[in-house]
């Protein structure tokens, strides 16, 4: 079991950002985000900035275009406003990801063109394939590890056919991504961390400036080329859009799917009945949809989003003051017993799952469709072909990122018989 939360405190519904970088946290954050629910609609951590975790509220507060993005604002926020200008939070402001109508309209409508429904379903075919090789690399081993074996390489490698990079440069790679994607964490990184995720910024947009120098030169059918040749109503992509904007794919392209399929293995090991509820359903797509949709409901790899209130914005009778930030808990919001019956239950039955997982309004996630595609390859293929699948070490004890923002564990060491 987890150890308790004794060090969590919230009085006079106040809290800290340090209280999201407690080694209990990072273990299991659900116990927090039910006190957090509990005490309140908005906690205050710092001046004008807020936290929610409740599922009502950040569900209509995503889809109020009074709500924003104000990145460096909140950056500000957490770090002073020298920090605004490091290199990794300037990369990060060029994405949509970070942008408001029309700046966000126009790059996101850019990129949809290489995210629709018929392009993703077209990458079905690469993405079985992909599950099937690596698979077929672990063979017949008694043991192996789910994470650096499997999780991790197939959304890499996936990402890397997009970009047609070589997987070899996506591995180097590897290690600047998780540090760039430490910059999007709710608790400020100490110095040094901070200093090794500005590194991590400079390293990649270096190499993706030559991605784009080469395929300019020469255009594929990958997806910078695809993003070079994208046009919107006369307008294109500018290159340090392209730059900023592929570093965020790739960066997503890793860390987050194979998250995902690592906390969706650790559920269902957990689970021994939804496990076979799900085995048993393998050859229908439909109940492996539903299935694994309640399963990134239960635990996702996303646990929060920001946005800024450009006004007064009320929701019921909970009122956000213009100019605050607001740390949106989606991972509370997924466990909220006013909206989801017996919340902390992995019931794969469950209909219409209510999940906040992928966000939601306008900067619902991009990449949602080919994440759940991945997902579900991954866990179909390891199911089918490892039915006897079972972890080889305890559970309670799995070393996880030391990360409040996207949740998962370093390693899984599993065995096949």
């Amino acid at each position: 079991m987890s150890p308790p939360l004794a060090s969590l405190s919230i009085d006079n519904n106040n809290m800290n950002f340090e209280a999201f970088s407690t080694p209990e946290f990072f273990e299991n954050p659900y116990p927090m985000y039910a006190k957090i629910r509990q005490a309140g609609p908005l906690l205050p951590v710092g001046p004008n900035v807020f936290v929610t975790g409740r599922f009502t509220l950040i569900d209509a507060l995503l889809r109020d275009r009074r709500m924003g993005k104000t990145y460096l604002q909140s950056v500000q926020a957490r770090y002073g406003e020298a920090a605004t200008q490091d290199p990794v939070f300037q990369a990060l402001s060029r994405t949509f990801l970070m942008m408001n109508p029309p700046a966000h309209t126009r790059l996101r409508a850019l990129l949809m063109q290489a995210f629709n429904r018929n392009q993703v379903e077209a990458l079905r075919q690469i993405v079985e394939a992909t599950t099937q090789d690596l698979l077929d690399r672990i063979g017949d081993r008694a043991e192996f590890d789910l994470v650096a074996d499997f999780a991790l390489p197939l959304p890499v490698e996936i990402i890397c056919r997009l970009l047609d990079i070589p997987v070899a440069h996506g591995i180097e790679l590897g290690v600047a991504a998780s540090r760039l994607a430490s910059a999007l964490d709710l608790a400020p990184l100490a110095p040094a961390q901070l200093a090794k995720a500005n590194d991590a910024a400079l390293t990649l947009e270096a190499y993706f400036q030559g991605v784009i120098a080469q395929r300019r030169a020469q255009p594929g059918d990958d997806l910078v080329s695809s993003l070079l040749a994208a046009e919107d109503e006369g307008a294109r992509l500018s290159d340090a859009e392209i730059v900023s904007n592929v570093i965020l794919l790739f960066v997503a392209g890793h860390e987050t799917t194979s998250n995902m399929i690592g906390n969706t293995m650790i559920a269902l090991f957990r689970a021994p009945a939804e496990r076979q509820r799900l085995a048993r359903a393998l050859h229908e797509p439909a109940r492996v949809a539903q299935a694994l949709a309640e399963c990134v409901r239960f635990d996702g790899p996303v646990q929060m989003v920001v946005r800024t209130a450009f006004e007064d914005v009320t929701v019921d009778d909970v009122t956000v003051p213009r100019g605050s930030i607001v740390f949106m808990l989606t991972g509370a919001a997924n466990r909220d017993p006013a909206v989801i019956a017996n919340p902390d239950q992995l019931d794969l039955s469950r209909e219409a799952v209510p999940s906040l997982s992928f966000g939601g309004g306008i900067h619902y996630c991009l990449g949602a469709r080919l994440a759940m595609l991945e997902l579900e390859s991954a866990i179909t293929g390891l199911l089918s072909r490892f039915p006897a699948l079972a972890p080889a070490e305890d559970l309670d004890r799995l070393a996880w990122h030391r990360r409040n923002n996207l949740r998962g564990v370093r390693a899984l060491a599993v065995r096949t018989r």
